[in-house]
């Protein structure tokens, strides 16, 4: 099993106006998968050019908070932070990045388990399934 520490990716992250380190990692597997998925839909005209990968997290499940991963044609230059990963440009409102400090957006393709998982290093305690957390 790996953890949020083993493997860091090296990253490419630029944010308008801050150098220090980013609060989130999208690995580079992660980041080509939202590419793919991007182009397949561009290429079927569901998608507009400009889009963004956003990371959230929301209240709900069994233990309190969840975390969300959408493709948003929209930012809010108020309330949202621009991060770019690998070529990705990913979108975290101000209030979700409390939560995601030190957290990694990855890509599983593996024989026991395929798709995105966001591992978070400040989660306190994970529901029975998994899919919540609380801090």
């Amino acid at each position: 099993m790996s953890t949020a520490t083993e493997n860091m990716p090296s990253t490419t992250l630029s944010q308008v106006g801050e150098t220090s380190a980013p609060p989130l990692v999208v690995t580079e597997k992660a980041a080509a998968e939202v590419k793919r998925i991007i182009s397949d839909q561009q290429a079927s005209g569901q998608m507009p050019e400009k889009i963004y990968l956003r990371v959230r997290v929301v209240g709900g499940g069994c233990s309190g908070f969840q975390n969300k991963l959408d493709l948003d044609p929209q930012i809010n230059e108020k309330l949202d932070d621009v991060f770019e990963f690998h070529g990705v440009p990913v979108v975290v409102d101000k209030r979700s990045l409390m939560y995601l400090s030190g957290a990694m957006v990855d890509f599983h393709d593996d024989l026991n388990r395929r798709g995105f998982s966001i591992t978070n290093p400040s989660a306190k305690s994970t529901c029975g399934c998994g899919s919540s957390y609380s801090m």
